[in-house]
Order: structure tokens, then sequence, then C-alpha cells
């Protein structure tokens, strides 16, 4: 497919400048005639890059020479801030979308522009400051469908709820790269007609992609040659592009098939999928007035680390060990397989971010002292994930908040500032369990488990969650993981059918199980049922 993609790309017609403003009145006879054929709303996509820049402009051209009559259906345009994207860039959509209300006020156009956002739960820093997700890479892309996919998809759908169907226009085109050729070639099988396609991944909504054939440089030449619809720079934009190596956008992502920001000019500046920002580092090399975003570069190459384990828990996130079989020189050995970033690293992370927020607001131009890196509704959340799903009452964001910045944190929460347990008392538990982070964050967790329960009238559910307390912390990191392995060799005897292995394997099972976390001085007997294993709500609710 792709060297056949090639091969298409090679042969295609180089048009002659002539050739494409006849190509483009064409097109734009194509867009006014689907824009008056139904009444199905359209949904741009729009990035601020120069592919959909160059498509919102085509759209908009398009419409406006159409009688004010025939201007009654709404196109939105859309894009999607990460709240991580390249800070410049973000400036310069925000003010493109705010001057783009402007002149479709002014020029009584039917285009309403919308800025989305990720939902609180699902933004970077949410996810990795406060669950301590790693560093996206590769292998685990979490960032894309939560920052991307989710609030384009959200918006798409309420569209289509309220209109039955919806036309997404997107600016992707087939010459940008081979990967991006290949999937739009097999997206072709599906074509309705010209320049449209169904949606796979979307009933009831169809793609139109106007620029699909265009060349980078016949891009270029329409936003240089015609003016910017809305009033907006073109020549700015071809400026802000110059310099950098690559010369893709980061598009709107609408579905996993969208191809991400891996290779583009501009996207999210934590953006560790890649092996460097190279759009930042050539706008601070180039540009002296953009040396203020250097906090920003450092942090993201401080985070792009391959094999960051020293910093990452050995359990999974839900606190479970999992093991996974690995060849490091030549040598095959098992290991536990990495989970989120510990504590000390989590809060690390939160302090080199307001760090670099502090120092940015100083050292920034002027039109850039507001910025923002992370939104005190993100800390907020984080802080509630610390506290009531990770157990760590200590209440250390509003600590290094104002370590950091020199100001109170005003938590938006109501209630965020009241609980029975706090830093006093965890310097209590440090000193009793000593050197033991196991110990501490067991009782940590006992104890805050308590504190979630004691207001309800009916606690059910306590004595299970006492039980995961133990099941998760109670073992100290060698332990679990022999524990680990020992399920996992019984597991393969079983599959083998290797009997005595398996009587073997239960019988050390049973000399560790998990019950003498629960009650060490009690002893389990190998004949006994599962029923008669002791529990916490078994030895309170005796029979």
């Amino acid at each position: 497919m792709a060297t056949a993609q090639q091969q298409e790309d090679k042969n295609q017609q180089v048009r002659t400048v002539a050739e494409l403003v006849d190509y483009i009145q064409a097109l734009t006879s194509e867009i006014q005639e689907l824009y008056c054929l139904d009444e199905i709303p359209w949904v741009v996509g729009y990035s601020g890059g120069k592919d959909s820049t160059a498509t919102l402009q085509l759209i908009w051209n398009a419409i406006a020479a159409l009688p004010q009559e025939k201007r009654t259906k709404t196109i939105h345009v859309i894009t999607t801030d990460t709240l991580v994207e390249n800070p410049v860039v973000s400036v310069w959509v925000r003010n493109s979308l705010e001057q783009m209300k402007v002149a479709a006020k002014e020029q009584e156009m039917p285009i309403e522009p919308h800025l989305l956002y990720p939902a609180i739960k699902d933004t970077f820093w949410v996810n990795l400051i406060g669950k301590g997700y790693p560093a996206p890479r590769n292998r685990f892309r979490w960032c894309t469908e939560r920052l991307k996919i989710q609030p384009s998809d959200s918006f798409i759908r309420a569209v289509i709820r309220s209109s039955g169907e919806v036309i997404l226009v997107l600016g992707t085109r087939k010459a940008e790269s081979t990967k991006r050729a290949a999937t739009m070639a097999k997206h072709r099988e599906s074509r309705v007609r010209d320049h449209i396609n169904t949606n796979p991944n979307r009933p009831n909504s169809l793609i139109y992609l106007p620029i699909e054939d265009w060349r980078t440089d016949e891009v270029w030449i329409y936003l240089n040659q015609w003016q910017n619809s809305w009033g907006y720079s073109n020549k700015d934009l071809f400026i802000m592009y110059r310099g950098a190596t690559a010369d893709n956008e980061c598009p709107l992502v609408v579905d996993t098939s969208t191809p991400s920001c891996g290779d583009s000019r501009f996207g999210c500046w934590v953006c560790t999928i890649v092996s460097k920002d190279k759009s930042m580092e050539a706008m601070i090399q180039n540009d002296e007035e953009k040396e203020w975003m250097q906090p920003l570069l450092d942090i993201r190459n401080e985070l792009d680390i391959k094999e960051d384990w020293d910093k990452r828990d050995f359990r999974r996130i839900w606190g479970d060990v999992q093991l996974f079989e690995r060849n490091k020189n030549g040598e095959n050995s098992i290991e536990p397989i990495p989970g989120p970033y510990t504590k000390y690293w989590r809060e690390y992370w939160l302090r080199r971010l307001l760090e670099a927020q502090t120092k940015t607001r100083r050292t920034a131009p002027v039109n850039m002292r507001d910025i923002t890196l992370i939104t005190l509704e993100e800390m907020s959340e984080i802080r509630r994930i610390w506290l009531e799903e990770k157990h760590e009452f200590d209440d250390s964001l509003p600590r290094i908040y104002q370590e950091v910045t020199g100001e109170e944190f005003q938590d938006p929460r109501p209630g965020a500032d009241y609980s029975l347990l706090g830093r006093d008392e965890w310097a209590v538990l440090e000193e009793i369990c000593a050197d033991d982070s196991m110990h501490l964050e067991l009782v940590a967790k006992l104890l805050d488990t308590e504190r979630q329960f004691r207001k309800m009238s009916r606690r059910v559910g306590i004595y299970d969650t006492l039980e995961k307390c133990f099941a998760t912390s109670s073992r100290s990191k060698d332990e679990a993981v022999k524990n680990a392995h020992l399920k996992r060799d019984l597991k393969t005897a079983v599959e083998e059918g290797d009997i005595e292995k398996v009587k073997q394997l239960t019988l050390a099972d049973f000399a560790t199980p998990d019950t003498q976390a629960i009650a060490p001085d009690a002893k389990v007997d190998a004949t006994k049922s599962d029923a008669e294993t002791k529990t916490w709500g078994n030895m309170k609710f005796k029979k």
C-alpha cells in the first residue's frame, strides 16, 4: 500500500499557478454546491496550522460568495487545546479564534468558533502528576485519546444528536507523509463522491477533504496570495513555521486512525513520543525573544527517559505485581512491570512545573506573562487524587505550591481544606515506621480508609477495602515480587499439566498466603475451604 501510494504521489500532476487558480475556482463551486445541498451542519477542524488554515479559508471564501439568504447552515470551527500545547502556537490559535468571532459577526457569516478542552480528569498533568502515569511512549500512548480524541468526539456526537448528521471538514493531505497517504487511501474505499468519505468510526457523519491532493507549496501559494478571510496574518503564520525542520502540522485528531503529532511541526510541548522537540528547540535557538521557553524544554527532556524504572513503583497502578520477560544484553529475565511514579517523583514533577511557570512569567514577553502551565482546577484534582485515592494525607500540594510561588493555594473544591489527618500525623507515622516505606503506606491507607468511612451510617464495604489495603501494601518489594513469581510458576504448571509441581507450589503458597498478611498469627490449614479462610469480616462476625 505504501509503495503504491508513493508511486501515486510521484506521478501526481504538478499544477502551474494558473492551473491552481482554476482548480481553486472549481473547488469553490464544489464547496458552495455541497453547502446548499442539504441542512447537515459542518464541523471544520482547525489547529491553526497551514493546512487547517487553508481549508477554513477556502470554506469561508466560498460561503462568503453566496447570497445572504443562502448562508443558513451553521459551520462550527473546533480547536482542541490540550493545555500542554506549544505556548506560542496556543496563543496564536486563541487569538485567531477571537478574531474569527468578530469577523464572522461583521461579515454575517454562519461560522461559530469553539475552543475545546479535555475534561479535568483527563488532562496531561492530572494523569502524570496526580495518578502517576509515566511519560507517554509509543507502546503506552495514553495521552492522545484523553487529550485530543475525546474532546472533539464529544462535540461531534453532540452535533449529531442535535441534527442527526454532520459533515466533518479536515485539512488532511496525502503529500504530508507516506503513512498519512496510506491511511487516506484506505479510507477512499468508502468514498461517497469526490473528496467525501464515510466516517467508519462515527455513524451518521461524512468526512470532507477539500485539499487532500494539494502539495505543500500549493498550500503556501494559496495562503500568501489570498488574503486571510477573518483578518489574521498568513504571513505571520509563515514566519512562525520558518526555521523548524519538519513541515507537518498537528492535525485535529478525531479517532485512532488519524495520525498523531509524532512528526508534526507544532504539538504538545511535553510530547515524549518523538525523540526531541525540534520546533521548540528551533524557536529558542533562532529567536532570542523565545529563550524564555527553555525551562519547558528542560522539563520535556527530563521526562524523556526511556528506562525510568527507578522513579516508578514496582506495582501496577491498582497495586498488583505483574511480571514480564525481557531480554537485556542477550540475557532473559523475568521482572516486574514498572507502575506509576512514586510519591517522591510525583511531588518532584509538580515542583519542577511550578518553578518553570514562575520563571516564565517573569522572563516571557509582556503578551505571554500570564502563561499557565498547570491550571488551578488541575492542581485541585491532583490534590484530591493524592488525598482520597492514594491516601497521602500529609497534603503536600499546598505546601509545595506555597514554597515555589510564595502564595497560598486557594483550592476551589468545597471542603478541600477540612481533614482529620494532616501533616503532623504523617510526621508521627514516618517516625514510627522509620525507613519501612511499605509499613508507612499500609498504616496510612488503613487510617485514611477508616476516616473515609467514619461518617457513613452503614459502612458497607469497609472490610473489603481494608483487605485490599493489606493485599496491595502488606508485603515488602522482595516478598511481593516473590509471590508474583510463585503465582506465575503455578499458572504455568497448571497449563502444562504438571501435577507434582502444582502440589509443590500450592504447599509453598499456603506457607505464605495472602491471609497471613491479614492475621500474621493465624495458622492456615491447607485442607480448609475458602469459606474458612480468615478475613476482617468473618473474624468480627463469627458464625
